[in-house]
């Protein structure tokens, strides 16, 4: 018998309670650890910059993972190619990006469904993930970190993000962390002026995005990632490349 208000029946044991909608992804412990609640980021990472142009999206972080004030890892890749549609990036806690990966890419693994030409959009992505936020936080454990997803659906560009209290908007151009105080006006400006960019142009800002975030933000690092989603040439990631650099300016601007 069918008990709406109980457990499934034996045939669906193994699936969804009735009802439910989300499958989160449980805290894995073992049975003689106890449950604890990360109450601030270790190992942590930058910023992501994300930007919309004419036929699709440019992202960028750089691939260091900071130690608290040491800069101690500087391999830590935060742009992911989820799908053909979709591409992601993440800052604050590495870990938690890291968890927060494979669930995606179980989640990827458990909707396909082969020879119905059926993908994951941009869209579910950032809806679902917003409900997972929003459940680690009201359970006073978030991850915390700060996600980008871009993509393209119906032929548009997509941006989207969503913080560790599962807030979320979308808009034409996205940073996180210290980019969004210092590269989001930049990114803005240039919107004003040139409100539908080429992919060579939006590339060539983010690329000197990334270097005034290297001279400006301590917790950057040389070396980046860029992913570029584009309806017609599809999707790719770029890197490590490495900024330009060049010191005598600030000997300039102390003189």
């Amino acid at each position: 018998m069918f008990d709406p208000m109980g457990a499934p029946p034996a045939l669906w044991h193994n699936g969804p309670t009735p009802g439910g909608f989300y499958n989160f992804p449980a805290i894995q412990t073992r049975p003689s650890e106890p449950i604890t609640h990360s109450k601030s980021p270790v190992t942590t990472a930058t910023s992501v910059i994300a930007l919309a142009y004419d036929k699709g999206v440019v992202i960028a972080g750089d691939l260091l993972a900071s130690y608290g004030s040491l800069a101690r890892y500087k391999n830590c890749p935060r742009i992911l190619k989820v799908n053909e549609n979709i591409l992601l990036g993440a800052s604050g806690d590495y870990a938690d990006f890291q968890y927060i990966k494979s669930f995606i890419e179980q989640k990827i693994i458990d909707e396909e469904c082969i020879g119905d030409n059926i993908k994951l959009k941009p869209k579910s992505l950032y809806c679902w993930l917003t409900r997972v936020m929003y459940q680690r936080r009201s359970k006073f454990d978030p991850f915390w970190n700060n996600i980008i997803v871009a993509g393209i659906q119906d032929g548009e560009p997509f941006l989207g993000q969503v913080d560790k209290l599962g807030t979320a908007y979308t808009d034409r151009a996205i940073c996180t962390g210290y980019a969004a105080h210092i590269v989001l006006p930049i990114i803005r400006d240039f919107l004003d002026k040139n409100p539908n960019p080429t992919q060579a142009e939006a590339k060539a800002l983010v690329l000197k995005c990334m270097e005034v975030l290297y001279y400006r933000d301590a917790r950057s690092f040389s070396k980046f990632q860029i992913g570029i989603m584009d309806k017609e040439a599809g999707s790719s990631i770029e890197g490590p490349l490495t900024c330009e650099e060049n010191w005598e300016i600030a000997l300039v601007a102390k003189n």
